[in-house]
């Protein structure tokens, strides 16, 4: 097959992939928010409203997983364990009445992702390129490997932070600080890392993939 026939990859945006990879998580607060009971103190009506926004936040992200793979043409390797363990965990808070599963789920997947890169990173192997199956123009073996040691201790904190939150907020300010609190410090320490990734030869006009290839860290 020569290289006119081949099928060109679709290309998303950055806002397209931050859509799909936080889509689900910004549904499941709106239909808590919706379902939550007026009285905080009314814990029946509170575990009711965690089954019924967690079994919609298991059908928004089987919707995320095929968006992706319509508009992006490929569904991540994070994309899929992310899915899967949102599937996973949420069935059990639906099956056992517990919202405890679905804030474990976040730092379950951030344990993993953080062993996996750092284990990698040990053996000498970036395992970061892999999950995020991005390519970086002209950047070094040593920054990728730098990078997926720097995410890789990153992940570990995101673990221990949602421990932390999730022991002393309620569970709706702990759905809100997803939002609030994950995603901008997420975004500010991909930022970070662009200097020195510019100094292991990212092309200059590669920044913006950096940016758009940001490991999911919301769901």
């Amino acid at each position: 097959m020569t290289e006119e026939s081949k099928a060109p990859e679709k290309k998303g945006s950055g806002w397209l992939s931050v859509a799909i990879d936080y889509g689900p998580l910004v549904v499941f607060l709106l239909a808590y928010r919706m379902f939550s009971p007026a009285d905080s103190e009314d814990m029946v009506g509170t575990v009711l409203a965690v089954i019924k926004s967690t079994g919609t936040f298991i059908v928004a992200a089987l919707i995320a997983l095929a968006l992706s793979r319509i508009l992006l043409g490929k569904i991540s390797r994070m994309l899929w364990l992310s899915t899967v363990l949102i599937v996973g965990f949420g069935g059990l808070t639906i099956l056992l009445r517990d919202p405890l599963y679905v804030q474990l789920k976040p730092t379950v997947l951030y344990v993993f992702f953080g062993l996996v890169l750092l284990g990698g990173w040990l053996r000498g192997k970036a395992f970061l390129q892999w999950l995020l199956e991005a390519a970086f123009e002209g950047l070094s073996e040593e920054g990728w490997l730098k990078l997926s040691r720097n995410w890789g201790i990153f992940f570990l904190f995101l673990a221990a932070l949602n421990e932390g939150l999730r022991h002393y907020l309620s569970f709706g300010d702990w759905l809100a600080a997803k939002i609030w609190v994950f995603l901008p410090v997420s975004f500010l320490f991909t930022f970070s890392q662009i200097p020195m990734l510019l100094k292991h030869g990212l092309a200059v006009e590669d920044e913006a993939e950096v940016l758009k290839d940001e490991p999911p860290t919301g769901a």
